[in-house]
């Protein structure tokens, strides 16, 4: 059977009203394919799934699949993987749960490299969207995609990082992957797409909704080796992709924070409960380092050397001097500093001078 036909059954299988993914695997397994399933005949269904659902299965076998989505498949970074599908993501497919169906904008292959879940709050503080682009930036250079949600806060400047690296970003929505949600992360999107990829469950056209988000971070944690909260209050969505990452066997990292924030709440609480403690891309690395491959691009090209780097050789400077060096902010040049730091390049002094180590 051809991908395009494969795919246009996965997408007649998506119309049935309520064939879940249990519900699919058990068809999967005493049928071969998902076009055998649509082949098969209300006779032959009924025993499998029961009247109801059978018939439901063959009126949308006599349907045929959504012609937008089939024309959104045309389009030549649109993927859809099935359960089925040996490009389907091992680590998705070990789970319990796993999602029946992947719509995927960008590079599949993605979804095969090792990979760290950086999330955190939609309200961070500037210190903390330093912090997750720093983390985000120094771990992809060390071979870890980086997976986040799309929102605003933490995962923007995650996915951020991420794509500045060597190995990218990965983004897994809660709504169809025809939308952008939010808005203001519309070109971020487009970036994802070209260099990375946006990944849902979600079939095209679905609006975003709360029910949604909590259910796409099991896939958001599934693909990844590990989860690192950046921010988070208690009761956070992030606090339960950590618990999700935990009861799939992931790591749960944590960056600590003031005594006195909110939004460090939620990483002490990790922390009590046993999630590692982390001060430094070191300390994450420590812990998968032997999960990881060499730290080479799947598809972009390596990123040109880092002026703030170049910059230092041989004279320590100050974050003001640099900015006014090389014509950026202050802001813009703590943040090269920082994923600086946490990859050992440079080292902060006395005085506020920071210096080359080699």
């Amino acid at each position: 059977m051809s991908a395009r036909a494969d795919s246009a059954a996965w997408l007649t299988l998506e119309r049935v009203p309520g064939l879940g993914p249990v519900g699919l695997r058990g068809l999967l397994e005493a049928l071969p394919s998902p076009a055998a399933i649509l082949e098969a005949g209300v006779a032959r269904l009924r025993p499998l799934v029961g009247d109801p659902l059978a018939q439901a299965i063959a009126d949308a076998a006599a349907q045929g699949p959504d012609p937008a989505a089939l024309r959104w498949l045309e389009q030549g970074d649109s993927h859809l993987l099935g359960w089925f599908d040996a490009d389907y993501p091992q680590a998705l497919r070990d789970l319990p749960d796993p999602p029946a169906w992947l719509y995927v904008k960008g590079d599949p292959a993605w979804l095969g490299r090792p990979m760290l879940a950086i999330v955190g709050s939609r309200h961070a503080t500037p210190q903390g969207l330093r912090d997750a682009h720093a983390f985000a930036l120094a771990l992809s250079d060390a071979g870890l995609t980086i997976v986040s949600g799309l929102a605003l806060g933490i995962d923007t400047a995650a996915h951020e990082g991420g794509l500045e690296g060597l190995a990218s970003s990965v983004a897994v929505v809660g709504t169809g992957l025809d939308r952008v949600y939010p808005a203001r992360n519309r070109a971020l999107a487009h970036r994802l797409a070209a260099r990375g990829a946006l990944v849902s469950e979600f079939a095209l056209g679905t609006a975003p909704r709360s029910g949604h988000f909590p259910r796409r971070n099991r896939i958001l944690s599934g693909l990844s080796l590990g989860v690192l909260v950046i921010e988070a209050a208690t009761g956070s969505g992030s606090l339960i992709t950590a618990r999700l990452a935990a009861e799939q066997g992931r790591e749960v990292f944590a960056l600590p924070g003031s005594i006195h924030s909110a939004l460090s709440k939620g990483c002490h609480q990790l922390i009590k409960q046993g999630a590692k403690l982390v001060e430094s891309a070191a300390d994450v690395l420590e812990e998968l380092g032997r999960a990881l491959p060499p730290a080479t691009p799947l598809a972009p090209p390596a990123p040109p050397a880092d002026a703030v780097l170049v910059a230092l050789t041989g004279t320590p400077l100050t974050p003001d001097q640099l900015a006014e060096r090389l014509g950026l902010t202050v802001e813009e040049v703590s943040v090269k500093l920082l994923a600086a730091e946490l990859r050992g390049e440079v080292a902060r002094m006395p005085g506020g001078l920071y210096q080359r180590l080699y």
